[in-house]
């Protein structure tokens, strides 16, 4: 049997758009043979270093919806192993995002049952002793593409068994089957151009949940 190509994501369970990626990734992963590890990155932590330029209501945002789920997903990794955090993102975005419901504490609650994960892990939701292991996941994946991105961050092993990484793509909505293995085939062979550096389009419209 072919190995398997490892895919690595990096995810914030607030981002939409990183949500969108993240299902056109898995449909990927029915059509290629390519499989995907989770790993967590935080906005509240790349947007740090700025954070006094950011519009107030982002500033609020951030200090109020973005630690306690990554601080969550972070300890559920580290009490139960790398594998959970596949599932434990599906739970959580589809009722954050294709539901509605909000990330709150009660949501990720709702999540964490929904995967057979204790509910003890809330109790990282404001504080935890993972917080360097946040920091240092999000600067694992932040670090092979650079500050001026967002959440996701994809990376993939490139011809000279060096990872090409990159941000993105923002995709709405999530094609499936056979466009979205062309989008994916399109993407890594742009990104494994040496000196590439952005490809960009207006963006007409927030995300669309509808075919999820």
């Amino acid at each position: 049997m072919t190995e398997k190509t490892p895919v690595d994501f990096w995810f914030d369970p607030l981002c939409p758009w990183a949500w969108m990626t993240s299902r056109w990734v898995l449909e990927v992963e029915k059509v290629r043979d390519i499989e995907v590890r989770w790993h967590v990155m935080s906005l509240a932590v790349l947007n740090e270093p700025k954070i006094d330029e950011l519009p107030e209501e982002y500033r609020e945002m951030l200090a109020t919806k973005a630690w306690g789920p990554v601080r969550v997903a972070i300890a559920a990794q580290q009490e139960h192993g790398p594998e959970v955090l596949g599932d434990l993102y599906t739970a959580i975005g589809t009722r954050v995002h294709n539901q509605g419901e909000g990330i709150e504490k009660d949501v990720i609650a709702a999540a964490l049952k929904d995967v057979g994960l204790p509910e003890s892990l809330l109790d990282h939701w404001d504080s935890t002793p993972y917080d360097a292991e946040l920091r240092a996941s999000h600067k694992e994946g932040i670090d092979k593409v650079g500050q001026d991105v967002g959440t996701p961050v994809i990376a993939v092993p490139g011809a000279d068994g060096e990872q090409i990484a990159f941000f993105g793509p923002v995709v709405t909505p999530a094609p499936k089957g056979e466009e979205a293995a062309k989008l994916w085939d399109g993407t890594l062979l742009v990104a494994s151009v040496p000196g590439f550096y952005e490809i960009k389009r207006t963006r007409t419209k927030g995300p669309d949940f509808s075919n999820l």
